[in-house]
């Protein structure tokens, strides 16, 4: 079946970026007995004064354009500095951390309050660190180049005849494993080599969230395409913010991000990074 998708197309809207600051309201932080529990001073802070946020190592859009976390253009960073802005914290007073996507979900200690990436909730993460409410939950999609094997497959069945790459450490991994029940996949470091072996002809399809599939399609590998779209894995909440375990920091800016959430924030920035209307295909079984 057909469906009508509002889509994720930031790569086709870089122009300009989302005006944010001019509706979120300064923080009025409430000195409470506990002292400065509360402020941009907390000292439950990872550096009282700052809000310290992890993040991918190179970034890429639409999550972060220009590989510049700090230039405050994408969907992502767009929300850390409209989160920043609800807690009372001057942009320059976010400051970014790099890492790759397997230090941010492992456990132990993490050098800064809290990581954007891309991170889906899941109830195994859950055992070992922390998260936040859910922000998005983007739809997954299969990418390949024209002539694949699963180009005009209408079913799991369809597509179980096809190689398939997939990304380590990621849920797209469960997707391929649990929900296609697809057993030989090919595993990567790291997104960029499944696309250079979808690009050599290594693998047929990946699959990977819609934004990401949009800007692969646009940027990374253009002759490739969506070739459909795939039902929600329910093991897989959607993207949250991630926190050492147990950080006491978590309850504080949960409510700065449900402020922002029933402002309209984060639908703002979804209809500036995005947004693009097209029909796909949609394999349900």
């Amino acid at each position: 079946m057909v469906r009508k998708f509002i889509m994720l197309a930031a790569v086709l809207l870089m122009l300009g970026s989302l005006a944010f600051a001019a509706g979120a309201r300064e923080a009025a932080p409430v000195v409470t007995d506990e002292g400065l529990y509360g402020t941009t001073m907390d000292p439950r802070l990872f550096t009282p004064g700052k809000l310290t946020v992890g993040t991918g190592d190179p970034v890429y859009p639409p999550w972060m354009l220009n590989n510049d976390p700090a230039g405050g253009e994408g969907f992502e960073n767009g929300i850390v500095y409209a989160l920043a802005a609800e807690m009372g914290f001057a942009h320059e007073d976010v400051v970014w951390v790099g890492q790759t996507f397997d230090q941010a979900i492992a456990p132990g200690a993490k050098p800064y309050d809290f990581a954007i990436q891309q991170i889906s909730v899941t109830e195994a993460r859950s055992q070992i660190v922390t998260f936040s409410q859910v922000y998005f939950q983007p739809d997954k999609a299969v990418v390949a180049l024209p002539g694949s094997a699963v180009e005009g497959a209408a079913s799991f069945a369809d597509l179980r005849k096809a190689n398939w790459g997939v990304t380590i450490g990621t849920t797209d991994l469960d997707y391929l494993e649990n929900i296609l029940e697809i057993r030989n996949a090919a595993v990567f470091d790291d997104q960029i080599g499944t696309f250079q072996a979808l690009q050599g002809g290594f693998i047929d399809a990946t699959v990977v969230s819609l934004p990401v599939a949009l800007y692969v399609t646009a940027v990374q590998v253009p002759q490739a395409k969506i070739t459909a779209l795939l039902p929600p894995d329910m093991n897989d909440r959607g993207h949250g913010l991630l926190f050492q375990k147990d950080n006491p920091l978590v309850e504080w800016i949960d409510e700065a991000l449900t402020a922002i959430i029933e402002r309209g924030v984060i639908e703002d920035l979804i209809g500036t990074y995005l947004v693009a209307d097209v029909n796909i295909v949609e394999i349900n079984q």
